[in-house]
């Protein structure tokens, strides 16, 4: 992942939600982590750019339904 200059590691790992997400979960711990906060950190920083720009990562996210998918075109 790119960063952005708004939204890097190191500006993150000074964000209080970084400690709260470096907790990680029961899912998470099983399959472990060698570095929580920076993992956290990263999560964060990737949900903040998409959150900013929501268009313009649109298409980097696994996650976005395809447009065409159940638009009844």
């Amino acid at each position: 992942m790119s960063e952005t200059p708004e939204h890097t590691s190191e500006q993150t790992s000074d964000d209080p939600r970084v400690d709260t997400r470096a907790e990680l979960l029961p899912e998470e711990a099983a399959a472990g982590s060698e570095d929580p906060e920076a993992q956290a950190a990263e999560i964060l920083a990737e949900s903040d750019e998409r959150t900013d720009d929501p268009e313009g990562t649109r298409d980097e996210s696994a996650q976005t339904p395809d447009p065409e998918v159940g638009s009844g075109a």
